[in-house]
């Protein structure tokens, strides 16, 4: 499929206010808007316009202003191939019928031929005349002749099955040899000026140069620019396989050419359509109906059987940059963003804004059964519209298919269910009502698990498995939540609404897309999947909560009162974690606990002022909490409560080589992190360390700096780690806290609360349930980190350590290093930048990969420093071991701004899911 414009030869004229359909007659016909505008599918974005587009059944080609050739897929929108294809604007793509050829033209004057697969150029065509812009091709499979027509008024073809026929081109003919007749003319004295080298990325060499025949040119096929053209087959009655060119002139007019199959392909015996004077800039055909869109807004519809002009649709009031048609219906772009959309009667049937300025392309396209429309303009975007619900037939998608998991997602993200808010109580309801439909939908037993003091409820769903053999299957319960963390947007920071999912650049952008809806929703389809292959061997128990964010409160009572309902359970999975980096798959196989409290010490005085009351007689509650908490920890974070450490584990040779391995390969993707011995210490310190961490203080009194305050408190935490019990960690830390009061000889009050507590996780990544999960990566990914790399090329941010010493502005130096953080593990992740590929670094990255050299690679077992309060509680209460199967990227930026999901790992995960539920019950 094919669409182009030469749109930036033509200024935006003015507004489009009209919707008016006129008849040959010029009389006003009705147009009013009676359906909603397509559904914004996807968005992908680039640093320079789009000004053409192909579409394949799995991918979409762009060409942009800057002659690079773009490829993305259809499944996931993330960038496959950058490739630096011409030296000027490319200005049209044509796929060859069977979808394995790809042609491309520009304005070097040259069109190039690629392998639709590798993106390898086969072949460079390009006349011996001075052609200008080559605006438009097509290519007969039949005839294996390519058609191009140009800025010098010609059509010009060349036959591919005699390439080795010909004799050798000479290339001191070719367009990038040829002395420009401005550029290179002479100055005074008879002398030119060299032209420089032209600047910029390196273009892609390599294929067959091809020199058209110069008795394949047809001079002045039109009076103007050649500015489209297509093939049409069976309009010659007598031979209903016959093609016909047609091509669309600057001079207004419409001419199908015969092709002689005896002269290879040769164009003759013109037949010409008199449009007007007006330009034609784009051509679409249905059939035998022709559409041309023209400038001031107008597209004619031409019977081509009768060769009558039948209609003259005023589609817009500015110009028709591009038209496609597909399922009975006519889109047509304007200069100035709109696209509109007509029935069979050339009613205008909805109107809306696809693109901030100029619409250069469009194509209409099927993938997975979804039919598509798809949109690219000077705003730098390419836009996939799902234009499903235009078309009146049955929808063709399975009920598990990606795309209605897409949908069911971004169902669910509208749903705010924000736990620790009460004015979202409400939409928390509402979502785990949506989420409950859903286990309905695909045939789970479902209940509404009710939790103390009237929090979130609990979704319970059952699938019943078909065992194999007389020995039932093992049972597996997947845990997750539908809770997210707030997202008010107030200051703007989001690049899309929180709760309005977009997808962007290969990505899924909305709260909760990663942190956890997405990857509850692949194991949910994962499960259906199986099911409707009939291939559920065992039972699979679905545990999801509301209060996951708030500490999981009442989910433990609500367990335990209905652990009669939920049955055995012989393995538990859930996926609510990262990857190390954006590159790597990952395991998570341990997690620390936590113990959040809040210190508080309090004065039998009231507030007072520091002026008219202070004095070092007075014990204030303030200064109190500050030496108090100071006796908490030493020199490099020692916490000083007696026993802390004494459970802590040492570390296995096991575990050593696991640390190796991670150091290793974030080093090699990552060089700045430093040296693989202080990396391996800072991973330990985050995971499988004890910490403690003062998060923030409150005074009584009103906010000013004279107040003495009679209450100071302080919110704090203890990361802990197996083996060390909570219990324990908490009366070790009152007791201490309270002896170290009573050394202050004191006369306020301290108070030692326990907010919350989550105990450690520790799995064992030798299980069978690990190496399932293990086997599932390893055949879903393939061979792992080689090159992979997310589909929204960043702008580089300087994220290397500071060095390992550092000195204050009073001189002191300290030798601590600072250790890696999350954010230094991404390698800066910028989600601002929703452009486009670094040209030069793309090919650089494509010439380096050695696919042969590649090797596999298991994914990286992790430990993580943050806690999940249900995990080990599970364990301990079906008596199961757990594992943990991170679907995110390092970057997804979860419970912060721009939240957002990769698609290819939503997919992923969602495979893995399946080969983990199938394959581990028989275990």
């Amino acid at each position: 499929m094919m669409a182009r414009s030469p749109a930036l030869l033509l200024p935006c004229r003015e507004l489009d206010t009209a919707s008016a359909i006129n008849g040959l007659d010029g009389a006003r016909a009705q147009g009013t808007v009676t359906s909603p505008s397509p559904l914004l599918i996807h968005t992908v974005k680039n640093q320079r316009s789009i000004l053409a587009l192909a579409v394949s059944s799995s991918n979409i080609y762009a060409g942009t202003q800057g002659g690079e050739l773009l490829t993305w897929s259809l499944e996931t929108y993330e960038l496959l191939h950058t490739v630096a294809a011409h030296r000027g604007s490319i200005l049209c793509l044509f796929l060859s019928q069977d979808g394995r050829l790809l042609f491309s033209s520009a304005g070097d004057a040259i069109v190039n031929v690629w392998c639709t697969k590798t993106l390898d150029r086969l072949y460079s065509i390009y006349s011996t005349y001075d052609v200008g812009d080559v605006f438009c091709i097509a290519y007969s499979s039949a005839l294996q002749t390519t058609y191009l027509g140009a800025q010098n008024t010609s059509i010009q073809w060349y036959d591919l099955s005699q390439r080795d026929n010909r004799p050798p081109p000479n290339l001191a003919f070719h367009p990038a040899q040829r002395s420009h007749r401005f550029f290179d003319s002479k100055g005074p004295g008879g002398v030119s000026t060299p032209r420089p080298a032209p600047p910029g990325e390196p273009r892609v060499f390599g294929g067959q140069e091809l020199e058209i025949d110069e008795e394949h040119i047809w001079q002045y096929a039109h009076y103007g620019y050649v500015y489209c053209m297509l093939l049409a087959r069976g309009l010659n009655a007598n031979e209903a396989d016959e093609e016909t060119l047609i091509s669309g002139g600057g001079d207004g007019t419409i001419k199908l050419w015969r092709l002689d199959r005896s002269a290879s392909g040769a164009i003759e015996d013109p037949v010409s359509l008199e449009n007007g004077d007006d330009s034609i800039l784009a051509l679409a055909l249905d059939g035998t109906f022709l559409y041309s869109g023209r400038l001031e807004g107008d597209i004619n519809v031409w019977d081509l059987d009768t060769r009558q002009l039948i209609r003259r649709v005023k589609a817009h009031t500015v110009d028709v940059l591009t038209v496609a048609v597909g399922h009975g219906l006519l889109f047509s772009g304007g200069a100035n963003g709109y696209v509109k959309k007509f029935n069979q009667r050339y009613e205008c049937i909805s109107r809306w804004k696809a693109h901030d300025e100029l619409i250069l392309a469009s194509a209409v396209a099927s993938h997975n059964g979804k039919d598509i429309l798809v949109t690219g303009g000077n705003d730098d975007c390419v836009a996939i519209w799902d234009i499903g619900d235009c078309i009146k037939q049955p929808s063709k998608l399975p009920r598990t298919s990606n795309e209605q998991l897409i949908d069911s997602l971004a169902k669910l993200v509208s749903y705010r269910t924000v736990s620790s808010k009460p004015e979202y109580a409400e939409d928390c309801r509402r979502g785990a009502s949506c989420l409950r439909s859903l286990f309905k939908r695909f045939g789970a037993t479902t209940e509404m698990l009710n939790t103390e003091d009237n929090m979130n409820p609990i979704v319970f769903a059952r699938f019943n498995g078909k065992p194999t053999q007389e020995k039932p299957g093992k049972k597996i319960l997947f845990y997750g939540h539908y809770d997210v963390i707030a997202a008010e947007n107030e200051q703007q920071k989001w690049i899309v609404d929180p709760f309005n999912m977009q997808g962007i650049n290969g990505y899924l952008y909305g709260r909760g897309v990663s942190d956890n809806k997405g990857p509850v929703l692949a194991a949910l389809y994962a499960v259906a999947d199986l099911v409707a292959e009939q291939k559920l061997v065992s039972d699979v128990v679905f545990i999801i909560e509301g209060e996951e964010e708030c500490g999981s409160r009442g989910f433990e009572r609500a367990i335990k009162k209905n652990k009669h309902v939920i049955g055995d359970i012989d393995w538990i999975l859930l996926a609510n974690s990262y990857w190390l980096n954006d590159d790597y798959p990952c395991l998570t196989y341990g997690l620390r606990g936590v113990v959040h409290a809040t210190v508080q010490v309090e004065s039998d005085r009231p507030d007072l002022h520091s002026g008219v009351d202070g004095s070092h007689l007075m014990d204030e509650a303030v200064k109190d909490l500050v030496m108090l908490l100071a006796t908490l920890s030493g020199p490099n974070g020692r916490v000083k409560i007696p026993g802390f450490y004494t459970p802590v584990l040492p570390v296995t040779e096991a575990e050593n080589e696991r640390y190796d391995a991670i150091s290793k390969i974030l080093l090699q993707r990552n060089p700045e992190l430093g040296d693989a011995e202080t990396l391996t210490a800072s991973l330990k310190a985050r995971w499988r360390e004890p910490s403690l961490t003062i998060h923030r203080f409150k005074t009584s009194g009103p906010a000013n700096s004279t107040i003495i305050p009679h209450v100071a408190s302080a919110v704090l935490s203890m990361r802990i780690v197996p083996d060390q019990e909570t219990a324990k960690i908490q009366q070790a830390m009152t007791t201490y806290l309270e002896l170290q009061f009573q050394k202050l000889h004191s006369s306020n009050k301290l108070t030692v609360k326990i907010d919350h507590q989550a105990e450690p996780w520790l799995g064992d990544p030798e299980n069978q349930i690990f190496q399932t999960l293990e086997e599932a990566i390893l055949q879903v990914w393939g061979p792992i980190g080689h090159g992979r790399r997310g589909s929204v090329p960043t702008s580089k941010v300087s994220n290397s350590l500071p060095s390992p010493t550092k000195t204050s502005a009073n001189g002191l130096t300290s030798a601590k290093h600072v250790h890696a953080t999350s954010s230094t593990l991404t390698n800066g992740s910028d989600h601002a930048s929703q452009a486009t590929a670094d040209t030069a670094n793309s090919i650089a990255r494509c010439q380096s990969e050695d696919n042969s050299s590649k090797t596999t690679q298991k994914p990286l077992y992790i430990r993580e420093g943050g806690s999940i309060p249900a995990i080990r509680f599970l364990e301990k209460e079906f008596n199961a071991p757990a594992a943990h199967l991170p679907c995110g990227q390092a970057s997804d930026c979860a419970h912060l701004d721009n939240e957002r999901l990769r698609l290819s790992n939503l997919y992923r995960s969602r495979e893995i899911f399946k080969k983990v539920f199938s394959e581990l019950p028989l275990k």
